[in-house]
């Protein structure tokens, strides 16, 4: 059996938040850099060595979109391996979360564009298989047999 050849000696742990205002609306990120760039994700990124794992949360979305967010619950952990030169290991934990505020300042270095969208115009972003699964464990109707 051949053994696969990562980019990185290590799985690259991230977290994303979920984050959800008191519309049912959705705070997507449109990426200016890899991964899933030009695609529509929510705000997250590495744990840093050492850093508590809610920490990092709130560090990612500061750092993305300018927002400070009251973390709920752990929504579920999806595992993505990337093909290709890249090749990386990422085991990423996704947590719903609540704005305090809804004002958007993103970060232009790594999001393109920022938007909070309506539950009902969802499924017309283009987004990775892992955002769109994780959604759908919130809005059902963007359940997927394909994942």
């Amino acid at each position: 059996m051949a053994k696969n050849t990562f980019k990185k000696a290590h799985i690259v742990t991230s977290v994303v938040a979920v984050i959800i205002d008191a519309e049912d609306r959705v705070l997507l990120t449109k990426r200016s850099i890899p991964p899933f760039q030009h695609m529509w994700v929510m705000p997250g990124g590495k744990i840093d060595l050492g850093e508590p794992i809610i920490e990092a949360l709130h560090r990612e979305v500061m750092e993305e979109v300018g927002l400070e967010v009251e973390v709920e619950e752990l929504i579920d952990v999806f595992e993505h391996l990337t093909p290709g030169e890249e090749n990386d290991h990422f085991i990423i934990l996704y947590y719903r979360c609540r704005p305090l505020y809804c004002a958007i300042n993103h970060n232009a270095e790594e999001v393109a564009e920022a938007h909070w969208v309506p539950r009902a115009e969802l499924s017309s972003y283009k987004m990775p298989d892992g955002t769109r699964f994780i959604l759908g464990k919130i809005f059902p109707e963007l359940c997927s047999s394909d994942i």
